[in-house]
């Protein structure tokens, strides 16, 4: 796979059993090699509201799932690119972020 583009949900759970946000995302899916970029826009736009419970949520762990499909998941970390619902979107690796966040995987 070269590319891939279309839509996923972006889940926060605070523990294995607890999901606290779940967020519909279209992504845009880039593979060079053995490397990967993703750029995600949400949809739908957030409220002011839910902005806030989002930026708070990825204040405390940028750590999300990124869900295609009921087998098909990844653990990624979130940064928000603008005010707009812009998200870039990189693989998660434990070791470079231990001190980020307390919550185990799901």
């Amino acid at each position: 796979m070269d590319s891939y583009e279309g839509t996923a949900t972006l889940e926060w759970g605070a523990n294995r059993s607890t999901c606290l946000a779940r967020l519909g995302v279209q992504v845009a899916v880039r593979v060079t090699g053995n490397n990967w970029t993703c750029d995600a826009i949400l949809e739908p736009f957030l409220t002011a509201e839910d902005r806030e419970s989002f930026d708070l949520l990825m204040t405390l762990d940028p750590l999300f799932t990124l869900c295609f499909d009921e087998e098909s998941m990844l653990h990624v970390s979130v940064a928000a690119t603008g005010d707009d619902g812009r998200l870039t979107l990189t693989a998660y690796q434990a070791e470079a972020e231990e001190s980020v966040g307390t919550r185990q995987l799901p």
